[in-house]
């Protein structure tokens, strides 16, 4: 989601863990700096960044780039709406990733960037999205990944916490518990704006923006509606049962989409973070990479 005024934060409290004790504290600050001297000291490997293609089971093409070695550890990155892959390229996170010998993958949504855009609602019902990512995950064969969301991108990354155990963790950024609600008004509000159906103007005033940068950048509206339409929610029964380490982080000054502590409180092995920043600036900011760069060396993978 944009913030109230239209920003597109690819343009360019309190930190815890239920309860952070201190040595997981100097232990994340020592894991973040110690990559911050590595990356320079030496130069960033000169990975090739590729683009490709994967088809979905109902058609729709999906396109996706993937930068670093295939024997490397995976992150996948899932942008936020009105943005797409290219997005992160405003942000320092996937150098931050590669320097530290991540393989990074960003995906372009169903409706966004380089992949299809298909026009009818049930293209993106029935976590067809997050069922993409699955499935392009499956075709590089990541036995476990990481997933970084920001903002709707979040939306989905949760709904993979909670269909594929191939998610070794997770990065919720800039959102709050609001997607929880199948009926969030803000959804709703974005939907009937993008779709031109009438509402009350006091709905409309929070996503006015988003109609004007869609706009301006000449995106379809139609797609974008449909895309606010059929959002998925995860419940906070769902979210209770996820037990992979997460990360939560929000910028101090955004609460577009609800307060980020509140979705932290919901999942059991969830980790808060605040940072500077409102809804748009966070996501590019170093204090980001960083900290969600010191959360994904600290997990583990998966045994199974």
């Amino acid at each position: 989601m944009t913030d109230h005024h239209g920003r597109d934060p690819w343009m360019p409290k309190r930190p815890l863990r239920r309860p952070l004790g201190t040595s997981a504290l100097v232990a994340a600050f020592v894991v973040s700096f110690a990559g911050s001297m590595r990356a320079l000291a030496q130069p960033a490997p000169a990975h090739d960044t590729t683009d490709r293609f994967w088809r979905a089971p109902d058609g729709v093409r999906i396109h996706y780039t993937v930068a670093g070695p295939s024997t490397e550890p995976a992150v996948v990155l899932v942008h936020g709406f009105l943005g797409d892959s290219r997005s992160w390229g405003a942000t320092p996170l996937p150098a931050r990733l590669g320097a530290a010998g991540y393989r990074v993958v960003a995906v372009d949504l169903r409706g966004n960037g380089g992949s299809d855009h298909p026009t009818k609602l049930a293209a993106y019902t029935r976590d067809a999205e997050a069922r993409d990512i699955i499935g392009i995950a499956r075709a590089l064969k990541l036995a476990d990944y990481c997933v970084v969301g920001y903002s709707r991108g979040s939306i989905i990354t949760a709904r993979l916490l909670v269909l594929d155990r191939h998610v070794r963790c997770a990065v919720l950024g800039g959102m709050g518990a609001d997607f929880t609600n199948p009926d969030w008004p803000r959804r709703v509000a974005a939907y009937r704006l993008l779709a031109g159906l009438p509402q009350d103007s006091a709905a409309a005033a929070p996503v006015a923006g988003m109609l004007r940068a869609a706009e301006q950048r000449g995106l379809d509206r139609r797609v974008l509606a449909l895309q606010q339409q059929a959002q998925p929610s995860t419940s906070r029964a769902e979210l209770g049962r996820v037990r992979r380490p997460v990360l939560v982080i929000a910028g101090d000054r955004d609460q577009d989409n609800g307060d980020a502590s509140d979705l932290a409180h919901l999942i059991p092995n969830a980790t808060l973070a605040i940072v500077p920043g409102d809804h748009g600036s966070t996501v590019r900011s170093p204090a980001f990479a960083d900290r969600v760069l010191a959360f994904i060396v600290s997990t583990k993978p998966v045994k199974r």
